[in-house]
């Protein structure tokens, strides 16, 4: 699968222009609610037209305003899973499956696809309900069951496990990952939240007021995000205004240190990110002593906030992720974090 996106939309005072590219797998369109993620999807599979600029899937034109081209939703075989995944309420779970199927006119045909969806999505025995009689996941189930008996080439998902409890969110994005995997399928994520996004997502495209910031294999952004937009979006929680020091090291004005880093440092520096769980009081290296300034315990781990002993008193209160054991098990007087683990943002 190849995806080539390069669009613009404007809905009264918000602009949306997004360019970017999609290949097989599991592509993540990450960000805030309202930054414009949605709007693409609509765009992708036609149900919103851009003003001006390109889509193409597998070589195939969908949209293109300099050539007037915009195939209609219908015939782009791209499949749209709504956040409220869209089931008709007054329709039984085979009626809305064969929704899905409105090419196929041979009776045999849909009968021995809908017999084989209903077997891949655990359904069977539930033909006869309506959505109202099933719980979310089944309703998740009957959705992309809906989708993948047409065959798309590409799926876009829209927030898909954002209205489900914890514990069904999990099964299903497991369940999800099964499905496409199975069927051999790509797909489009839209999601804001970034767990969901580093689980699922082969790489992920950071969206921020109608603009992609950042686009990158999944576990490389997270491990270089390279600026604070960047980090922050990928749930850093200690960013800092930082600067140049020398080739390795990295001063820190509001903390009162100086970290050294694994990797060289650009002359436009303008702050680090540290993610909470790389501290640790068993860190020789950039160790420094602290306070604790306070804590949250949760079932597996506590929250803990620490202040350097030279920090300013206008800085904020850095995090510490920590698990109960290694937590009880040290005295906390100084706490380090590995150079490799100093994330360098620039401008």
């Amino acid at each position: 699968m190849s995806l080539t996106v390069d669009i613009k939309k404007r809905i009264g005072n918000f602009v949306l222009d997004v360019s970017f590219e999609a290949e097989k797998g599991v592509s993540g369109l990450l960000g805030a609610s309202g930054s414009g993620k949605s709007m693409t999807l609509m765009c992708i599979a036609g149900i919103v037209k851009p003003d001006s600029g390109k889509i193409v899937l597998n070589g195939r034109t969908l949209f293109d305003s300099e050539r007037s081209i915009n195939i209609k939703p219908q015939q782009r075989r791209v499949g749209y899973l709504f956040q409220n995944y869209a089931l008709f309420p007054n329709m039984t779970v085979r009626q809305n499956i064969l929704c899905g199927l409105h090419s196929e006119k041979n009776k045999s045909e849909r009968e021995a696809k809908l017999a084989e969806i209903l077997e891949i999505m655990q359904l069977r025995g539930y033909e006869n309900r309506r959505p109202s009689q099933l719980s979310g996941g089944q309703q998740q189930r009957v959705a992309l069951g809906r989708i993948l008996i047409g065959n798309p080439e590409l799926l876009v998902l829209d927030e898909p496990f954002s209205a489900l409890d914890s514990h069904l969110r999990g099964q299903l994005q497991i369940e999800t990952q099964k499905l496409l995997r199975r069927f051999g399928k790509s797909a489009i994520l839209v999601t804001h939240n970034r767990d969901e996004a580093y689980q699922l997502c082969n790489d992920i495209a950071l969206v921020v007021s109608g603009t992609i910031i950042a686009h990158k294999n999944t576990k490389q952004l997270f491990e270089d995000p390279e600026s604070c937009q960047a980090a922050i979006l990928t749930g850093c929680k200690n960013v800092v205004s930082a600067k140049k020091a020398g080739d390795f090291l990295v001063d820190v004005p509001e903390w009162g240190v100086q970290f050294a880093t694994s990797t060289p440092i650009g002359d436009n520096l303008c702050a680090i990110g540290i993610r909470a769980y790389h501290f640790s009081p068993k860190i020789s290296q950039n160790n420094f002593p602290v306070m604790i300034s306070g804590e949250i315990e949760g079932f597996v781990e506590y929250s803990v906030q620490f202040r350097y002993n030279k920090q300013a008193g206008t800085a904020n209160d850095v995090w510490w992720q920590v698990s109960k054991a290694e937590k009880s098990a040290s005295v906390t007087e100084c706490i380090g974090v590995n150079p490799a683990d100093i994330m360098l943002l620039y401008k």
